[in-house]
């Protein structure tokens, strides 16, 4: 008997989806409660289960397809049998159906020549199930039958468990619908194992109640010695074109690697640019140097910068904060500790500036001459390089109209600043030469708006601009 599984109610409001992937095959036995594609909407991914166990007679979407509620999705061989009759196939009864006489005959031999009595007995049993089975006629022939079906039946049965358990431990790694241990993950998640072909029972949660999460399905994979989540590409034999010559990473540059890739793969960025007329910043600047200098310190941009944004962080408290993705919540952090990008011999360093906004523009000019000095000369201790909420990147020395950082996760926004240029601005109906400082907001687009991102980088320009009221606080 023929039966159809469609596309159920998804959820609330969700009538259509795609079809990302086909779970099972042509000929698999399926049980209910099993999923047999995947489909997403622009919610959620999510699996379809099996609402009737059987064989896969006939797939009726291909990966792609746009499904809705009521649309049929697979048609199945439905399993038949009762209580002394398992999981009998219909090839099976058809074939058994079809030989009926043949068994018969065998069984005439069997019970000594009564082979005339038998063909009586088995004409009238096929009359009687056409007249809908009457029973109670020729009873003792017909449980003859039966005993000899049954024992076919158990022989049928047990070929079927052993094909049913080889079958299942062959699906157990890319499915994992009928494992030993019981899995918690996401569809999406789940299909992240599949295409990295990551088996995702060895995978040891991270989430809330060990479920397994993104995170735990690329670090998986990166330990098995591959770089999580991309397409590692062959290169070429360069010393075919000439000398070369090969040096290994050292430990910075190999953990700046793994975290920038990280963070670019995981976190959607966007990019907000600004200019700010900083003429009266470099007036300040040289007027309050010496007293810096003074204090052990060197009055730089950066050092401004750092007091500016410490402010920004208070009122846009969400660029002070991270989000998790699993929980669906975002943390917001009641301190502000600011990283401040390095450059180094030996490669990117960026220590941490703690409690930024409780220390004046000397003491962080002071803090940060320190730091960097500590950066430079390898002396960094795991402290001064944890617990950052915000980073800046001043490149303003080396030169450069603008660039794009990257944000560092778990950080949601990192503030670039390049390098500073007189240009002519028009002030009371003349052009004046001003010093214009270029700036580059990079930001988590999961947790922060393109409007709080301008909102964000106007009041920096603002606050740059005219500082006293954001640094005399």
């Amino acid at each position: 008997m023929a039966k159809e599984i469609k596309i159920p109610q998804i959820s609330e409001s969700v009538d259509t989806a795609t079809v990302s992937e086909i779970l099972v095959s042509k000929g698999d036995k399926i049980e209910e409660g099993q999923g047999v594609i995947a489909v997403e909407t622009d919610k959620a991914s999510t699996e379809i289960p099996a609402t009737s166990a059987g064989k896969v007679k006939e797939i009726k979407v291909s990966e792609g397809d746009e499904v809705s509620v009521g649309d049929v999705i697979l048609i199945l061989e439905e399993a038949e049998g009762g209580s002394e009759e398992n999981e009998e196939s219909g090839d099976e009864k058809e074939k058994k159906e079809a030989s009926e006489e043949e068994e018969n005959g065998k069984k005439e031999e069997k019970q000594d020549k009564t082979s005339e009595e038998k063909e009586k007995k088995k004409t009238k049993d096929k009359q009687d199930k056409s007249e809908e089975k009457k029973e109670g006629e020729e009873k003792s022939a017909e449980e003859e039958d039966e005993d000899e079906s049954k024992d076919e039946s158990a022989d049928e049965d047990k070929d079927y468990e052993e094909k049913k358990s080889s079958e299942k431990s062959e699906k157990d790694k890319p499915t994992d619908k009928q494992s030993s241990k019981e899995v918690y993950a996401s569809p999406g998640v789940r299909r992240m194992a599949r295409e990295l072909g990551v088996n995702i029972q060895e995978i040891e949660g991270s989430g809330e109640s060990g479920r397994i999460t993104e995170k735990d399905v690329k670090s998986h994979k990166e330990g098995g010695g591959k770089r999580s989540g991309t397409v590692q590409l062959e290169l070429p034999d360069f010393s075919k074109w000439g000398a070369v010559e090969r040096k290994p990473l050292n430990n910075i540059k190999k953990t700046t690697a793994k975290n920038v890739l990280e963070s670019w793969q995981s976190i959607p960025h966007v990019f907000q640019f600004g200019e700010a007329d900083i003429s009266g910043i470099e007036s300040y600047m040289e007027d309050h140097k010496e007293k810096v200098e003074e204090a052990g310190g060197k009055l730089t941009l950066t050092a401004i910068l750092t007091k500016v944004v410490a402010t920004a962080l208070h009122k846009f408290p969400m660029f002070n904060a991270s989000i998790d993705i699993e929980k669906e919540e975002m943390i917001l952090k009641k301190y502000v500790n600011i990283n401040i990008a390095v450059a180094t011999d030996e490669g990117l360093l960026v220590p941490v500036i703690k409690n930024a906004d409780q220390k004046s523009i000397k003491d962080l000019s002071v803090e940060i001459s320190e730091i960097a000095q500590k950066a430079r000369d390898q002396k960094l201790s795991n402290e001064d390089m944890e617990g950052g909420n915000f980073s800046i990147s001043n490149l303003g020395g080396i030169g450069g109209t603008n660039f794009t950082p990257i944000v560092y996760h778990p950080q949601v926004a990192i503030l670039g600043v390049s390098r500073a240029g007189i240009k002519p601005v028009y002030i009371d109906d003349n052009f004046e030469p001003r010093s214009i400082l270029p700036l580059s907001l990079s930001y988590d687009h999961r947790l922060i708006d393109g409007a709080d991102g301008a909102s964000f980088m106007n009041w920096m320009v603002k606050a740059l601009e005219d500082p006293y009221e954001a640094l005399l606080g």
